[in-house]
């Protein structure tokens, strides 16, 4: 298989497992929130965890890769603007991760806080999907 087939589909399925992982994660908080914040981060949910972390750190990798083989130059508006969404809410999510650990363990905190990190996380990486399949150049 040629190698900007590839990273195109290793791209698109870390993007599509993020916002599956998230939307599904979501949902389950969303049920079960009479049960706190932190049900989310019980075992069979973990795995869901792991793969958005892992979707999450692969994107910036085959994102560069693909925008090198393509030729486009990195100062294309919405290229930077999408760098820029994607380190506000990577860098949400991965705090909402420690916040859900930490009112895991007993830890007390505020329910509207963390869904503002949840909200700001979900609509980055949905408007982040949305530029990459417009590619506005």
């Amino acid at each position: 298989m040629e190698t900007l087939l590839t990273l195109k589909i290793l791209h698109v399925a870390a993007t599509v497992v993020l916002l599956a992982c998230g939307i599904s994660l979501a949902v389950v908080a969303w049920r079960k929130r009479s049960e706190g914040p932190a049900y989310t981060l019980r075992r069979p949910w973990l795995f869901a965890w792991c793969l958005m972390l892992l979707g999450m750190l692969s994107m910036p990798f085959t994102g560069w890769w693909l925008v090198h083989l393509v030729g486009w130059p990195l100062g294309q508006t919405w290229l930077l603007g999408s760098s820029v969404i994607y380190t506000v809410a990577a860098l949400s999510a991965i705090w909402l991760l420690a916040r859900l650990n930490r009112l895991r363990m007993g830890g007390a905190g505020s329910s509207r806080f963390t869904l503002a990190l949840a909200i700001i996380g979900g609509v980055g990486f949905v408007s982040i999907a949305a530029l990459m399949g417009a590619k506005p150049i």
